[in-house]
């Protein structure tokens, strides 16, 4: 039993994705009932040894830093940025300093939000233009670094792999990644 809770063990730290009891017997080729008896054995390992790491079981079942400890893993490794506000920087790294009304225009109402999220994450500042009336929005160094980026937008455009067509207009593509998310709504 210790074996195959060990080799559970490895599973969930390697997929970092809830898996369901058939998955992670599927890959170790083993029965689902001593999957998921060794399964639960490790679950109340991971707790009584009161460290950092659980097993969580709500929707499935994955290895991840208690809730407690989440501020000290949003320091080390930023968390993955959902595809909706991706695009909404992507946009504002495209555009910047970008206007955040031209922002709305762009990206719908939701933009407003993922510019709070952004701004949390501090990939963003946001500063009120000369009028007071807006804020100009535009991307900080921790987003460079976040991409591991050492250019222009161009740079980031391959990283991306936005468009391969795009070359001395990136407000064209701003468009393209507008039309495509209301294409997917």
């Amino acid at each position: 039993m210790e074996q195959l809770k060990s080799r559970i063990e490895a599973v969930l730290f390697i997929t970092a994705k809830v898996l369901q009891i058939k998955d992670i017997a599927e890959i170790l080729e083993e029965d689902e009932d001593k999957v998921e008896e060794a399964l639960l054995e490790l679950i109340m390992d991971y707790a009584s040894r009161e460290g950092a790491l659980e097993i969580d079981d709500e929707n499935g079942y994955i290895l991840q830093v208690k809730q407690e400890h989440l501020d000290i893993v949003e320091k080390l490794c930023p968390v993955e940025l959902k595809p909706p506000v991706l695009k909404t920087l992507t946009v504002i790294a495209l555009k910047e300093p970008i206007r955040q009304s031209l922002l709305k225009e762009l990206r719908g109402s939701n933009a407003y939000e993922h510019v709070q999220e952004l701004l949390e994450k501090g990939l963003i500042s946001r500063h009120k233009d000369k009028n007071g009336r807006s804020f100009n929005i535009k991307t900080t160094p921790k987003f460079a670094e976040y991409f591991k980026l050492k250019g222009d937008i161009r740079t980031l455009v391959k990283t991306l792999n936005i468009d391969k067509g795009v070359k001395d207009n990136p407000e064209e593509e701003v468009k393209n990644i507008s039309t495509k998310e209301e294409e997917e709504n």
